[in-house]
């Protein structure tokens, strides 16, 4: 089987299990995307051509995009092996696609005591992370938080912020938006 069949069969599954995911007849869809019954069944079993112009409405009708209605299934977008980047006492782990997640980044980060905060950050957006191990000492303005293995930190980042261990190595998981994936993960001089 060619690649191009493999892909056409599978946009073919993927429009029988999300109709058949939300309960519709071949009739119910059919009528949502103005196509006869007797067209989707074709299309469904591989009996007719798909055209363009048919997964568009197929792909609005179905509460998709048809970006993910024809989305490679390949593995090599499914497995991500992140390669370490070390700056002034951070590891970090980059466990996300650019873009990935609706613009949300995801970030494993290992902290030593030995990152010395100079300067807080404020950028837009908000930050989200969780400690995996050790403690983690968020500052937040004038405040000081530490926040425990288990726990969670969520966050405006308009407050200057910064996050670092408190007594020995944290490690945390954090999600950034765009803004604080460029501020976090791609500027050297950001803390």
């Amino acid at each position: 089987m060619t690649q191009e069949n493999a892909l056409d069969g599978l946009i073919r599954q993927r429009i029988r299990g999300l109709r058949l995911a939300r309960g519709w007849s071949l009739d119910a869809l059919a009528a949502r995307c103005y196509l006869s019954p007797s067209t989707l069944s074709r299309i469904e079993t591989g009996h007719r051509r798909i055209a363009l112009d048919q997964l568009v409405p197929l792909a609005r009708a179905l509460g998709t995009t048809l970006d993910q209605l024809v989305e490679s299934a390949e593995d090599e977008d499914v497995v991500i092996r992140p390669e370490p980047e070390h700056t002034r006492g951070v590891t970090t782990w980059l466990l996300s696609r650019e873009r990935a997640l609706h613009g949300v980044s995801v970030a494993k980060m290992r902290i030593t005591p030995q990152r010395v905060v100079d300067e807080l950050a404020v950028h837009p957006g908000r930050e989200w992370f969780t400690v995996l191990s050790g403690t983690a000492r968020l500052r937040l303005g004038e405040r000081t938080i530490e926040v425990g293995a288990g726990e969670a930190a969520e966050f405006s980042t308009m407050v200057p912020h910064a996050i670092g261990a408190a007594d020995g190595p944290v490690e945390i998981l954090t999600l950034f938006d765009h803004d604080g994936e460029r501020a976090h993960l791609h500027d050297p001089e950001a803390t």
